[in-house]
């Protein structure tokens, strides 16, 4: 059984509206609200259409600060922080020494020598922890810190009743400011593929900020199940530690652990940026790829291909898939797949087989499926 040592002061709601608390990262998770897929359709389109709103609190928030706390920073991820202006954020990779991915991250930087690094399931908090021992920083883990995720392109017209400075907010940017009377900071992300945003908020004014989102946006916004990511994240190409990595899928003769270039997170490391863990084996890999991430579409049918699912081309198996979508709104069946790099190309005849044999006929595409341009999730106005 999990240990949850973890709560969000938003778990009564979840409740109420039937969610059943279960574990992630060590907090209970509104996983389902009604684990129906006549739900997670609901949830799903109205996050691609209108707004939704979803606890993410589970996710784990780390302030970094003092004098060194850059140079922690800079030392723990990919990103070279110098380059981040405060005000903004970026996404970002931590490896551990052999140069294996370990967890990803969000760079928050809030001020001279204040930062937050909000990462997910992975030891992101332990790198961090190892680099300071001995700098001139401290490192604060942050459980009062609550975040709600508003996405969907009504969630813009949701905020900007209250800020209409919401609208001018760049991809990435973030604010400090006051919303329904409690001061919050506002960041434009998510992990949706959609324009959205994450409200931070102190765990008292959660309740009130939440019961307040609803009720303003009405009928253009409602309360999401976690799973309903899933869906969101398989079509926008959103990688889930440990879901799409080798701790799900392990190799036949070689321990756990993935590079940037076969995640196809090499984007992730600044150009020409040297001294982080990890970063001489990082370029050593390039090349040397077992595998790639893909993406995978079936030609003639919209049934979902299944975690597990074995693909093939040519009568040799070549990979798995991890995640698949079905979605009637965008009419396609698409999948996040490890595939073999000969055949990681578009356009390159595959055939999936099923966990119970059926077989699908299918093609190696490029990802994103949706919003191809990131033209969505960074528009202004």
């Amino acid at each position: 059984m999990a240990i949850l040592w973890r709560t969000s002061a938003l778990a009564h709601r979840h409740a109420e509206i039937g969610g059943e608390l279960e574990d992630w990262n060590g907090m209970g998770t509104a996983w389902f609200y009604d684990d129906t897929p006549e739900r997670a359709k609901a949830d799903y389109e109205a996050i691609r259409t209108k707004a939704g709103l979803m606890d993410v609190s589970g996710l784990k928030k780390v302030h970094v600060v003092g004098a060194d706390a850059a140079y922690v920073i800079d030392r723990v991820t990919t990103r070279n922080v110098e380059k981040i202006a405060p005000g903004r954020s970026t996404y970002a990779s931590m490896l551990n020494d052999r140069g294996l991915f370990v967890d990803d991250c969000i760079i928050y930087h809030l001020a001279v020598n204040s930062w937050l690094v909000v990462h997910g399931t992975g030891s992101g908090m332990e790198q961090l922890a190892a680099a300071a021992a001995g700098k001139n920083v401290e490192i604060l883990f942050d459980d009062d810190l609550h975040d709600m995720s508003l996405q969907g392109p009504k969630s813009v017209d949701i905020l900007a009743k209250e800020i209409p400075g919401i609208r001018d907010l760049a991809y990435f940017g973030l604010m400090q400011t006051r919303l329904y009377g409690r001061d919050v900071m506002i960041s434009r992300t998510g992990y949706t593929g959609e324009r959205g945003y994450e409200i931070f908020c102190r765990a008292k004014d959660a309740v009130h900020i939440w019961d307040s989102v609803l009720e303003s946006g009405g009928a253009d916004v409602r309360p999401v199940q976690f799973s309903t990511l899933d869906m969101l994240r398989i079509e926008s190409y959103l990688l889930f530690y440990p879901g799409d990595n080798s701790e799900t899928f392990p190799f036949d003769d070689d321990k756990c652990g993935d590079t940037l270039w076969e995640l196809g997170l090499e984007f992730t490391v600044s150009p020409g940026k040297e001294g982080f863990v990890g970063a001489e084996n990082h370029y050593a890999s390039k090349g040397k790829e077992r595998f790639k991430i893909f993406g995978v579409q079936l030609s003639d049918s919209m049934k979902q291909m299944e975690m597990f699912a074995r693909v093939m081309a040519d009568g040799k198996d070549v990979g798995v898939i991890t995640y698949g979508l079905s979605s009637e709104l965008n009419n396609y069946s698409v999948a996040i797949a490890r595939l073999d790099p000969s055949v990681a190309k578009a356009g390159t005849k595959l055939t999936v087989v099923q966990p119970n044999g059926t077989e699908l006929s299918a093609t190696a595409e490029e990802m994103p499926f949706y919003d191809k341009d990131k033209s969505i999730r960074s528009a202004k106005g």
